[in-house]
C-alpha cells in the first residue's frame, strides 16, 4: 500500500520551491528530518498532480510551480454603467475554484476596488486582466490605457509632479470624488495582498509584505513611459489573514482610518537630502486625518534639524492626539529625532 503524503511536506515544498528551485529537496529533508528520497518521492507525486514542474536533469534539475490558471482577456467599450463585481462574478471568480475561501474574499476586494477605479476614474476605454494561478499564490493584474493614476492625481489636487502624487496616494483618504468615493480602496488593497504593485507614467511603485507584517517599498523610474495604469495584486493561498482583520487593523469606528505607513523615502528627490521644513510639510500633508503614523525611513542617511523638528516636534506639539512612529531609522536619524522630541515641550 503507497504511504499517504503529509500534507505539511507539501504545502512546505510548494510553499519555498519559488525561492529554492534548485535545493528545495535538501531544503525540505533538513526541515522535516527525511531522507532526500523520501522528499523526492513526495516532488515526483506533485509532479504527477501537475502542481510542479521539472526542468533539467540530474544535477542541473530544478523545479518550479505549475500554472493551474493562466488567463487573460480584454473588456472593451467600458462606461459608467458596467458592473465592477459582474465582472468578477462571471470573468475572474470561475477562475479561482479550491482556493481558500478568505483568499476569494481579498481577491473580491482588491479586483473590485481597482476595476472600479478603471471605470470612475481611468478615462479608459478598455482593460485587460491578468489571472494567473499555482497551487502556492494566486496573481490578478488589471490595465487600463487611460489617463494614468499618478498624471490624474497631479492633476486633480494641482499638485508639482507625479512623485507627489505617489506620496499622497501611499498615504491614503485621498480621493477627488467624495461624494462617490471615500479614497479606502487602493490604501486597503495594498495592504491585503503578499504583493501590490502600480506601474503609470514613468514611475513604479511596489509594496511588499515582510514577516512581520510590514511592508517593503520600493520605488523607481519605469524604462519608458507606460501608458493608463497596471495594478498588480498578489498573495499566497495560504495566507492566514482575513478582509475582516486587515479593516480592524486600519480602520476605525469614528475617524475612519486609524493608522497609515509612510515611507519617507516618497517625499526625497534624486540628488538632494531632507533638510528643510518645506520638505517636512510635505510629507507632512494630510496626517491630521488619521490617528496613528508610521513614518518608514528605510533607505534614508540622514535628516536635518529643520526638518526633523517640524515632523516631530513642531507637529507634535500641534496634534498631541496624533501618535508619530518611526520605522528603519539608521543611527543617525534617529539621533536626530531624539534630539527634536526632547524639546518637543518647549516653546
Amino acid at each position: 500500500m503507497a504511504r499517504c503524503q503529509n500534507p505539511e511536506i507539501d504545502s512546505f515544498i510548494l510553499g519555498n520551491v519559488e525561492e529554492h528551485p534548485v535545493d528545495v529537496v535538501s531544503l525540505t529533508a533538513g526541515k522535516f528530518g527525511l531522507s532526500r528520497s523520501s522528499i523526492n518521492r513526495y516532488v515526483r507525486r506533485l509532479i504527477d498532480d501537475g502542481l510542479l514542474v521539472a526542468e533539467g536533469k540530474t544535477k542541473a534539475r530544478h523545479y518550479k510551480l505549475r500554472n493551474i490558471v493562466n488567463e487573460t482577456f480584454k473588456i472593451e467599450g467600458i462606461t459608467k454603467n458596467l458592473s465592477e463585481d459582474t465582472v468578477w462574478r462571471y470573468r475572474v471568480l470561475p477562475f479561482l475554484n479550491d482556493v481558500p475561501q478568505n483568499i476569494i474574499d481579498i481577491c473580491q476586494y482588491g479586483f473590485t476596488e481597482m476595476f472600479n477605479n478603471v471605470i470612475d476614474h481611468s478615462v479608459s476605454e478598455s482593460a485587460v486582466v491578468s489571472i494567473e494561478r499555482t497551487a502556492a499564490t494566486t496573481d490578478i493584474s488589471v490595465r487600463d490605457f487611460g489617463v494614468g493614476v499618478f498624471q490624474k492625481i497631479q492633476n486633480d489636487f494641482n499638485l508639482p509632479d507625479p512623485q507627489s502624487a505617489l506620496l499622497e496616494l501611499s498615504k491614503g483618504k485621498l480621493t477627488s470624488d467624495k461624494a462617490n468615493h471615500a479614497g479606502e480602496g487602493i490604501f486597503l488593497t495594498s495592504r491585503m495582498f503578499d504583493e501590490f504593485s502600480l506601474l503609470s507614467g514613468g514611475l513604479s511603485y511596489i509594496k511588499t509584505r515582510t514577516d512581520d507584517f510590514e511592508w517593503l517599498i520600493e520605488t523607481g523610474d519605469t524604462e519608458s513611459e507606460f501608458i493608463g495604469t497596471n495594478v498588480r495584486m498578489a498573495i499566497s493561498n495560504s495566507a492566514p489573514w482575513t478582509t475582516k482583520r486587515v479593516f480592524a487593523e486600519f480602520l476605525g469606528d469614528a475617524i475612519g482610518y486609524r493608522k497609515t505607513q509612510v515611507s519617507i523615502k516618497l517625499g526625497k528627490y534624486p540628488g538632494e537630502q531632507l533638510v528643510s521644513r518645506s520638505q517636512a510639510k510635505r510629507i507632512l500633508a494630510r496626517f491630521d486625518e488619521f490617528s496613528e503614523v508610521t513614518l518608514d525611513f528605510e533607505g534614508i542617511d540622514t535628516i536635518g534639524q529643520a526638518f526633523a523638528d517640524e515632523v516631530f516636534r513642531v507637529f507634535g506639539n500641534n496634534h498631541p492626539d496624533i501618535e508619530l512612529f518611526a520605522l528603519n531609522a539608521n543611527e543617525d536619524v534617529q539621533m536626530m529625532i531624539d534630539h527634536v522630541r526632547s524639546q518637543q515641550t518647549k516653546a
